[in-house]
């Protein structure tokens, strides 16, 4: 049957008139552009996102959100976040934030695994108020040596950037435990990620 069918098809093409034939060929170039951009609007509307009330990307760190110890006088409270279109498959979420400009392998400021699948958001200060441990997610220790959320809090100098991440996992419980160390959370992370959503603000004294 395979053989036999491009004779079907050649002389299908040799029936066909020269104008349709030429119609057919000048309407192609449309057909295909009118695909790739549906599947553009497609992909672009279904895309894993995040967005803040507490942070907006690109922008500076409110005092609110900033470490409150030592020489730093923030607020230390978590930020308001929320995320849309999960990938399918997702079982829970968690969340990281960490400075890659700090000296050395960079620092973990917040890393929260097993919030439940049904979750879109969480209010602001939902590190300090136990919101999340009510949600039942677990927070990592985190560079400053505190379990929950620890706010950006660079030298004096050059502003850095925290990178906020949403992850979509396929397991509804990694195995973490309160209060064990940021950078194992996100090595489990990582290896149960469908994919991420990311925002990257900044902050500097």
């Amino acid at each position: 049957m395979h053989r036999h069918r491009p004779a079907v098809l050649t002389a299908t093409s040799r029936l066909m008139k020269p104008a349709a034939a030429a119609f057919r060929h000048a309407c192609l170039p449309a057909v295909a552009a009118a695909f790739v951009l549906h599947a553009t609007n497609a992909v672009a509307q279904s895309a894993f996102t995040v967005t803040s009330d507490s942070f907006r990307a690109g922008g500076n760190v409110d005092n609110a959100q900033v470490f409150n110890r030592d020489d730093c006088t923030g607020g230390n409270r978590s930020p308001q976040l929320s995320w849309h279109n999960p990938p399918a498959g997702t079982r829970s979420f968690a969340i990281t934030v960490f400075d890659p400009d700090a000296p050395g392998r960079g620092w973990w400021h917040w890393a929260v695994a097993g919030i439940p699948v049904g979750t879109g958001s969480i209010a602001e200060n939902a590190s300090g108020s136990g919101a999340l441990k009510k949600l039942g997610a677990v927070e990592a220790r985190n560079d400053f040596d505190v379990d929950g959320y620890g706010g950006p809090c660079p030298p004096p100098g050059k502003p850095h950037r925290y990178v906020v991440t949403i992850y979509a996992l396929d397991t509804a419980d990694l195995h973490l435990a309160q209060g064990w160390p940021a950078e194992m959370f996100d090595h489990e992370i990582n290896t149960a990620a469908l994919g991420f959503a990311r925002m990257v603000v900044k902050y500097g004294r």
